[in-house]
């Protein structure tokens, strides 16, 4: 497979991940560093911002509810309170992150500091294992 293809696989397996769809990102990007170790760089890059775009489109979608339908419940709508947008920082983990952005959609948080936070915490999600694979 050729590098820039396999890129296109991670960015989609990334993309995945972040949505309520089943991913194994991390999977595909030790897969990517073990044929192309020489690719590090665009290996992270490529699944940070398939990841982050993933988050965005949940993001959009809770954004898109109309107001009556995107109820947050009370319990949630009090730790989001507690933690604010930096709760974004967490949307990397399993099933409780891929609320993270639909719940911030649909709370109608600014979309530039909910895509910064994410983007912070989708790239550092992938930084030790590209890390401990180089």
């Amino acid at each position: 497979m050729e590098l820039t293809t396999a890129l296109g696989a991670l960015f989609v397996s990334a993309f995945a991940s972040a949505t309520v769809l089943p991913g194994t990102s991390e999977a595909a990007l030790a897969g990517l560093l073990h044929h192309y170790p020489h690719a590090r760089l665009w290996a992270w890059l490529a699944a940070g911002t398939g990841n982050t775009l993933g988050s965005l489109v949940s993001y959009a979608m809770g954004r898109m509810l109309p107001e009556r339908i995107a109820a947050v419940p009370d319990t949630v709508r009090a730790r989001l309170a507690r933690w604010g947008k930096w709760s974004l920082l967490l949307a990397w983990l399993p099933v409780l992150g891929d609320a993270l952005p639909l719940a911030a959609g649909c709370l109608r948080w600014r979309v530039l500091p909910c895509a910064l936070l994410l983007a912070v915490g989708k790239f550092a999600r992938y930084a030790p294992v590209v890390w401990l694979l180089a």
